[in-house]
C-alpha cells in the first residue's frame, strides 16, 4: 500500500512517499512563497523516480494547518483535487499538532504530565495545544500570546515540543520543565505515519482547514 503525504502550511514544501511503514522518498525545500507551484511537479518527479503511477496510491495525507492562510489553502485544494480526479484515493487530513505529539511516542521518557505543542506563527503570538500523559488532547488548538500560555501551564510538569519552542523559551517562564524538544520544522514522515495510523483505525478525516486566526490582509491604496 502506497501513501503520499505533503505539507505547504509553513515556510517549506514537503513531500513523503511510503510503502506501508517504509519511507521510500522525501522532498523538502524551504520557501516563503511558491509552494503550490513546486508541489505538483515534485510529486510527479518523485513518483517517476520510483516507477509508481498515481493510480497505485491508496492514501493521500495532507497537513491542514495551522500555518499561513495561503499555504493551508494550497495544500487542501491540491488534496481535494487529487481526490476528485482519483475516486479510489482515500484523502485524509492531519493537523500539525497531531503529527508533532506523535513524535513523543518514540521517546516515552520525555512524556510529562502536560505536553505542550507550540508552533511558530512568525508574529507575537503562538499556536499551541496541550496533551496529557497518554498524548490525548486536553485543550483545543488555539492561538494565544506567551503570557496567556504560561498562565495556563503553571504548577504543572511540562514537556515542550514544536517549531515555536525556541522562541517561546528564549526568556524565563517560571514553569516546571520536564523536557524540551525544539524542532526546526514539522517532520513530513511523522505526518505520513500519523495519517496511515488514522486510516487503519478507520478515522477518515476529510481535509478541512485548521484556521486559528484571521488572515493578515491589507487594502492597497
Amino acid at each position: 500500500m502506497y501513501t503520499l503525504a505533503f505539507d505547504t502550511t509553513a515556510a517549506a514544501c514537503s513531500i513523503a512517499l511510503f510503502n506501508e511503514e517504509q519511507c521510500l522518498d522525501v522532498f523538502r525545500q524551504e520557501m516563503d512563497f511558491g509552494q503550490a507551484e513546486t508541489l505538483l511537479p515534485e510529486i510527479d518527479r518523485m513518483l517517476k523516480r520510483h516507477q509508481i503511477e498515481f493510480k497505485q496510491i491508496t492514501l493521500l495525507v495532507v497537513c491542514v494547518g495551522p500555518g499561513s492562510f495561503t499555504g493551508v489553502r494550497s495544500s487542501i485544494s491540491a488534496a481535494r483535487a487529487f481526490g476528485l480526479a482519483c475516486p479510489q484515493l482515500e484523502v485524509l487530513g492531519v493537523n500539525a499538532f497531531e503529527a508533532y505529539i506523535r513524535t513523543l511516542a518514540w521517546t516515552p521518557e520525555q512524556i510529562a504530565q502536560v505536553n505542550a505543542v507550540v508552533i511558530e506563527t512568525k508574529r507575537e503570538d503562538f499556536y499551541y495545544q496541550l496533551f496529557d500523559e497518554h498524548l490525548k488532547p486536553i485543550s483545543a488548538p488555539s492561538a494565544a500570546n506567551r503570557d496567556d500560555i504560561i498562565a495556563a501551564l503553571r504548577q504543572k510538569k511540562i514537556t515542550f515540543l514544536g517549531d515555536g519552542v525556541e522562541r517561546f523559551l528564549n526568556s524565563k517562564t517560571g514553569l516546571s520543565l520536564h523536557a524540551i524538544i525544539p524542532s526546526q520544522e514539522l517532520d513530513i514522515k511523522e505526518l505520513a505515519l500519523c495519517g496511515l495510523n488514522k486510516y487503519r483505525k478507520k478515522e477518515h478525516n476529510y481535509p478541512k482547514p485548521l484556521y486559528l486566526r484571521a488572515p493578515d490582509v491589507c487594502i492597497k491604496g
